[in-house]
């Protein structure tokens, strides 16, 4: 079993940066790929980035490659996502989950879905303003 925690969230200006971090704790977490997901009021929950625990290997979505980094704090158990030249669009609960990491060329699909996600942080807001 897989527990995350959220944190870092806030309010900031637009073209502003933030990071979030999501704290990673349990007996088997080698064996699992930490997506970043974010809910907008209104909207489907959409696929931000993952990161696969054990390989180091990154997954974007192509509309935020090159705003977000994802990556692992080794020292600290987490896996953060560094946001930066924000903009109020990027406004949305964000979630940190973890998926049964898939050794497939079909991985990057599989990561992009939610229903690949067995675990799932409460979420932290982020809020961008004009």
């Amino acid at each position: 079993q897989v527990q995350l925690v959220e944190s870092g969230g806030g309010l900031v200006q637009a073209g502003g940066s933030l990071s979030l971090s999501c704290a990673v704790t349990g007996r088997t977490v080698e064996r699992y790929t930490m997506g970043w997901f974010r809910q907008a009021p209104g909207k489907e929950r959409e696929f931000v980035a993952a990161f696969r625990w054990t390989t180091g290997t990154t997954y974007y979505t192509d509309s935020m490659k090159g705003r977000f980094t994802v990556s692992r704090d080794n020292s600290k158990n987490t896996v953060d996502l560094q946001m930066n030249s924000l903009k109020p669009e990027d406004t949305a609960v964000y979630y940190c989950a973890a998926a049964f990491s898939l050794f497939s060329p079909d991985a990057s699909r599989f990561y992009a879905v939610k229903s690949s996600y067995t675990y799932w942080g409460q979420g932290t807001q982020v809020t961008v303003s004009a």
